[in-house]
Parts: structure tokens; sequence; C-alpha cells
């Protein structure tokens, strides 16, 4: 249960994922809606947040994803769990931000995490990357004073372009002295990062908040 065989990567540009995607009521799905949130942008199979959930069960948590059969299998483990403070969302986040903060109880959210996001390596296809300039925009415009932000990956490059991105936005600052974060601040490691530790190779992480 909950291994749908999909492709490793999807193309966000394609006319498919261009639509703004719909969002849930979430007064159906979350027991208290006054909750502090938790937003984890590109889940995959949404094992981080699940164990999050569990572990923290007066905060609330939202993943997003762009592989439908992914999100379809991690809320299926939602409801076998009966967890009322989880919901997985199939959506491109890149097209559908505005709407999902617009519905969301926003004035709760607190942490929002990128992690190990696809490098789409050749230059033609940065433009297929998560962080874009637009992104940062809507976060910085559209989320609490409060908000934390976590970014972590595996390719050097990518966490550089993500540092960067924010970081050339007035409203968000690093608060940490060091280049990169040596620690993870959660508890729960994703499935990349602990198959990362394992080969022994590095993870650069930074964190910001808002100014």
């Amino acid at each position: 249960m909950g291994r749908s065989r999909v492709r490793q990567h999807v193309n966000p540009l394609t006319d498919k994922y261009q639509q703004v995607f719909q969002m849930p009521d979430w007064s159906d799905l979350f027991a208290d809606l006054t909750a502090p949130l938790h937003l984890d942008i590109g889940c995959a199979r949404g094992r981080f947040i699940l164990e999050m959930a569990q572990r923290f069960p007066e905060r609330n948590f939202v993943g997003v994803e762009i592989r439908e059969p992914l999100v379809d299998d991690a809320n299926e483990i939602r409801d076998q769990l009966g967890l009322k403070n989880l919901h997985y969302v199939f959506a491109n986040i890149n097209t559908s931000l505005q709407v999902l903060l617009d519905s969301l109880p926003t004035e709760t959210l607190t942490w929002i995490t990128i992690q190990f996001p696809d490098p789409w390596f050749k230059k033609k296809h940065h433009k297929r990357r998560v962080v874009q300039p637009d992104l940062v925009d809507i976060l910085a415009k559209h989320t609490p004073q409060k908000l934390v932000l976590f970014c972590q990956s595996d390719v050097e490059e990518v966490a550089l372009e993500m540092r960067e991105k924010f970081l050339e936005h007035e409203k968000f600052i690093l608060t940490h002295d060091s280049f990169w974060l040596k620690e993870n601040i959660f508890p729960v490691p994703t499935e990349r990062e602990v198959a990362t530790a394992n080969k022994g190779e590095p993870v650069y992480r930074f964190l910001l908040h808002k100014k």
C-alpha cells in the first residue's frame, strides 16, 4: 500500500500542470484550524510530514506534490491512521501557490519546508525548478512575519540557487552566521536525507526568517 510507481520527474511546464488547482475545504480536514501550520512544498511520498504529524498532533501539516499518484497514496495512508492534522494536495506549486495560501488560514502558517527538490541539471531546464522569483515574491508578500523557511538539497548548485533567490528578496534573511546550516532543525529526516547520509555525502541546508 502506498507505493505507486511514478516517473521520478514531472515537467511542471507542460499544459497539464499549468492549470490552477482547486483547493479543499480545510474545515472538513483539520480538527483545529487555529493550530500552527507547516507547509511542505514538493513532499514526494509525504513520509516526512506523516511522521511529523504523528509526533506533533498540536500542529497542522499540508504537503504539496505534483505527482498525483503519490498524493493519493499519501492521503490513503493518512486516512488509515485517522490523522486529522494532515492533508496532501495534488498541485503545481508554481501555478497554485497563491490559491493555496488564499484557501488556508494563512495567519497560522509558521513553517515552510522545501527539501531535495528536483534538480533539473540541464541549464535549459532550470526554469522547471521549484524556487523561482514569483514563488519567492508570493511567500514574501502573503505569509506571516513569524514564518520560518527551511530548505535543503544534496546538490550544492541547487541549494545555492535557492539560497540566492530567497536572499535577493528584501524580506528574507538567514538565521545563521555560517554559510550552510549544519543540522536539520526538525527531528524527522526525509527519505532522501537518510539515503544521502547513508552514502556519506553532504547535505546543504539553510534557514530563513522574514525581516
